[in-house]
């Protein structure tokens, strides 16, 4: 089994609905973004997955929740733009663009700060 990971950011605001305390008005995060993607096998080059496609690939998803209100974007219309949500929501996006009979993605974790995150997998 391999593991091809990378990382990447973005700024973006949000606020959570019905949340008790101060996440509930507007503010913003720098997020951090690790995507770890797991492979069986090597191609006929000896990699599991290009780290090029992983990161054209996940600047797509990026792109579309930077700089931008969360809570204004299709995905986070009926539930919140919690770290959780938003790391759920790239590995799902993930999922659509670069799984393979090869390779597929294994772990998104999505940091708010360099002290709290959050990470989703479905294994």
């Amino acid at each position: 089994m391999y593991e091809v990971f990378t990382t990447t950011h973005f700024s973006s605001g949000h606020h959570l609905r019905n949340y008790p305390g101060n996440c509930e008005k507007p503010h913003g995060h720098n997020w951090k973004v690790k995507v770890i993607m797991r492979a069986d096998e090597l191609d006929e080059l000896g990699m599991a997955l290009d780290f090029r496609d992983l990161k054209a690939a996940l600047k797509v998803i990026i792109d579309d929740l930077d700089h931008r209100d969360l809570n204004e974007h299709p995905a986070f219309q009926q539930e919140n733009p919690s770290s959780e949500n938003i790391a759920r929501y790239i590995f799902a996006e993930l999922k659509k663009s670069l799984s393979s009979d090869r390779y597929r993605p294994h772990k998104v974790t999505v940091l708010e700060t360099d002290a709290c995150g959050v990470s989703y997998s479905e294994e």
